[in-house]
């Protein structure tokens, strides 16, 4: 697939005349709803007609009913249900020539000539077998009779695009498949209940979750709450690996912790691929060391319940670049899935992901071991090194002679202790001493500073909030205090965990350094916020959480519309000048619109979408849900708007209004944000460590130059560090929010999946979004 941008062409004139069909296939997956919903929405307003298929391939073979034409109300009420919506089955039938041959009939019968699929990586190579025999299957059913010439010339191609839904993570070239984030909800609300009762009576608890070639969800779970031991099949243990399982829950013991998790993936094997079992840890444990010992199996709990927000907006994204993908295939382009790199929609050759996904078996029974690690991906190697370095290491004997404060700054939010957990533990594993900082910037100019140790923050991962206090305050006045307690306490270097207000403290201290030489030191602030507005960075630490929060309120908010018909909400959320969390929760809990400061918006377009309603009360979908975003504009308040559509709603529909308030900074982290913290805090460990002696000069520190002080984020898909000095430029310092925000991208989804037709949507921006990047030819999986 060559680079080229797309012809600016008009999504909704590109359908017209053309059919499409969608199943979902294989197992289910949370988030698959979402996709369907999205494919037929877009579908739909690029002028296509657009089939359900129920029951997977079973459906496509079976025909009849099993075929029905989707309306757009047709997918109201979806994003919010687990599972899939139109069935799933495990076929046979299709895996049979005469199978294929019926589904092609029934497909050529009603004129449709483009397919979406949603499964695994099983299903995806079905269609693409399907795909490269269409030709061969039209000519057979012509010969036989069962179609006509005239039919088999319409229906000459067939157009196929994947997504990947599977809670396994198991599918190569794609970071996140529909449902895993999902699943890790689940383990995790398990993990939080298990370890508090194990708290309670000193217990060993075993958990095994789901994935039979596949570690993701184990090594995630394991760096989410902070296990003993993880067991996965790409990297199973050294031989005599129940020796060195049993020092490592002594030794925790030791340390003064009450309880040990072990993590087991139901594939886990030794080096000799004999399978691990749950049983077998649980007897070694028992036996040997004599520990109450507990063991519980997950399974199918995982498949279920509601599709976190990040499964919806994935579920979404992918539904309507699928579409896209299907109208401007040719019988040249090789079948596509959808995937995510980063916080990007990409298309990639299917088969060459299925040949990928494949090789991982191969060399897992092959025994190269650190092979199928590798090929699993960029993002499963820095999950596994982070594993390693936090959970396979005593602390040296030798210490460094080198102290790293801590610090916590600005709001609370979930995911900061993760953070603060991992960065004492890499910390004090590199021979640190690790010092924390009460009460942010406050703390540190009082000298509220003590030393922390290992088993201080322990079971922190779990925990939202901070726990060593935060402030709003900036360092400003303080600045001398702090110089004099950075050199009273010996203080080497500084990791700043917040939001905007770490950002702007950061940039206090460094300019201070011309005056204070014991600012001279290395420093990194990892971005804190539910605002997710700090510069430098694609997201921060928190925001997740905070979005769950909202779409969880906003469903049943929309639930309680169901019994009294015709209602509007009117929600608003936090963010501050920024419209991350209106927008991105828009998209998850399926708003009508979300105002934001940054899209302008004027007394004609809040008149649209006033209209826009009203006509959507003529359907049988009989509720709307507007967000507006805390400080989108200082004269239509939520107030303001709330007055204006009762005022124009009148006797059409009632409106009622809700501000979520705090409740949005609060909760337990989700796992997103426990393992974005842990890698985040571990990462700005290892730097600063590298820093420090690159800083050493005549037995001292001595750090002034930019690159010195970092905002360590997230870019497309690496966790980099930039200095703050040149985050500045773009920087909107009045409204506290980035000049540049990749999902303002996202807006136009937002829009078209709530059936504005009449809003221009700017096509350069749809192309740009639709194409990110085409990959070209060959994949270089080395580099992902």
């Amino acid at each position: 697939m060559a680079h080229h941008e797309a012809p600016h062409k008009d999504p909704r004139k590109m359908g017209i005349g053309r059919s499409i069909a969608v199943l979902t296939s294989g197992g289910d997956a949370q988030g698959m709803n979402a996709a369907v919903r999205a494919t037929v929405r877009m579908g739909i307003y690029t002028g296509a007609k657009v089939y359900f298929v129920h029951e997977g391939y079973q459906g496509l073979v079976d025909g009849g009913d099993n075929i029905k034409l989707a309306t757009w109300e047709s997918v109201s009420m979806m994003l919010q249900l687990g599972g899939t919506v139109i069935g799933s089955a495990r076929c046979m039938d299709f895996k049979e020539k005469w199978g294929r041959l019926k589904a092609a009939c029934n497909l050529v019968k009603l004129g449709i000539t483009n397919l979406c699929v949603i499964g695994g990586d099983g299903s995806l190579t079905g269609a693409n077998q399907f795909r490269t025999e269409w030709s061969e299957l039209l000519a057979d059913l012509t010969k036989g009779g069962k179609i006509t010439a005239e039919e088999a010339k319409r229906s000459y191609h067939l157009n196929i695009v994947g997504m990947v839904g599977s809670i396994d993570n198991d599918f190569c070239g794609t970071d996140m498949t529909i449902g895993t984030d999902s699943a890790l909800h689940r383990i995790i609300e398990v993990v939080d209940a298990i370890t508090t009762t194990a708290q309670s009576h000193q217990r060993t608890f075993i958990l095994e979750v789901m994935g039979r070639h596949c570690g993701y969800l184990a090594l995630v779970t394991a760096l989410a709450c902070g296990a003993d031991w993880v067991f996965i099949p790409e990297m199973p243990p050294e031989e005599n690996w129940e020796e060195h399982l049993c020092k490592r829950l002594i030794a925790q013991r030791e340390r003064g912790s009450r309880l040990n998790v072990i993590i087991m993936a139901e594939g886990a094997q030794d080096r000799h691929q004999k399978p691990i079992t749950c049983d077998q840890v649980k007897n070694l444990v028992s036996k040997k060391l004599g520990f109450d010992t507990r063991s519980t199996i997950l399974g199918h709990v995982q498949r279920g319940g509601t599709p976190s927000a990040f499964d919806r907006i994935l579920g979404s994204r992918m539904g309507v670049e699928a579409v896209m993908a299907l109208l401007e295939a040719t019988p040249e382009t090789p079948a596509c899935v959808v995937s995510l790199s980063g916080n990007m929609a990409i298309r990639l050759p299917l088969m060459e992901c299925v040949q990928v996904t494949k090789d991982v078996t191969v060399a897992m029974a092959e025994g190269r071991f650190e092979d199928a690690v590798k090929l699993r991906g960029k993002s499963f190697q820095n999950n596994w090194d982070t594993y390693k370095m936090l959970a396979h290491v005593t602390p040296p004997k030798v210490k460094s002679n080198i102290n790293i404060a801590i610090i916590n700054v600005g709001a609370p939010c979930a995911g900061m202790n993760a953070a603060v957990r991992a960065a004492v533990r890499v910390g004090i594993i590199q021979g640190h001493q690790m010092l924390a900082v009460h009460d942010g910037f406050d703390g540190l100019a009082n000298g509220q500073i003590e030393p922390i140790i290992w088993a201080q923050v322990s079971g922190w991962t779990g925990k939202g909030g901070s726990n060593l206090g935060t402030k709003r305050h900036l360092p400003g006045k303080n600045i001398e205090q702090i110089s004099l307690n950075i050199a009273k306490f010996n203080i080497h270097s500084l990791i700043i965990i917040g939001g905007f207000e770490a950002y702007l403290g950061g940039l206090e201290l460094v300019t201070a350094r011309e005056k204070y030489e014991e600012l001279c030191i290395p420093m990194v602030i990892i971005p804190a916020t539910v605002s997710n507005n700090v510069p430098g960075s694609d997201f921060s630490i928190g925001a997740d959480t905070a979005l769950n929060t909202i779409t969880t309120t906003c469903d049943r908010i929309k639930q309680s519309a169901a019994g009294t018909k015709r209602r509007v909400f009117i929600i608003e959320t936090m963010g501050g000048y920024c419209g991350y969390l209106a927008t991105m929760a828009g998209l998850s809990s399926g708003a009508d619109a979300a105002y934001i400061y940054e899209e302008p918006f004027h007394i004609r377009d809040l008149e649209l979408n006033v209209e826009h309603l009203i006509e959507k009360m003529k359907t049988s979908v009989k509720r709307g849900l507007i967000l507006r975003n805390s400080n989108a504009n200082e004269n239509y308040t939520t107030q303001f708007i709330y007055n204006l559509y009762s005022e124009e709603g009148k006797g059409t529909f009632d409106c009622r209004m809700n501000v979520l308030g705090h409740m949005q900074q609060g909760g337990t982290p989700t796992p997103f944000d426990r393992n974005f913290g842990t890698k985040m805090g571990s990462k700005s460990v290892l730097w600063l460590t590298d820093k420090l002696k690159e800083c050493y000069r005549h037995g001292r520190i001595f750090a002034n130059m930019p690159d010195s002080a970092c905002v360590l984020g997230m870019k497309k898909r690496s966790l980099v560090f930039q200095p703050l000095a040149s985050l500045k430029d773009d920087t909107d310092f009045e409204h506290r929010i980035p000049k540049t925000e990749w999902w303002l991208r996202l807006r136009p989804i937002l829009k078209i999946l709530a059936k504005y037709d009449t809003v221009e949507i700017d096509t350069s921006e749809m192309a740009a979004m639709e194409h990110v990047i085409k990959k070209t030819g060959q994949v270089k999986w080395g580099k992902m």
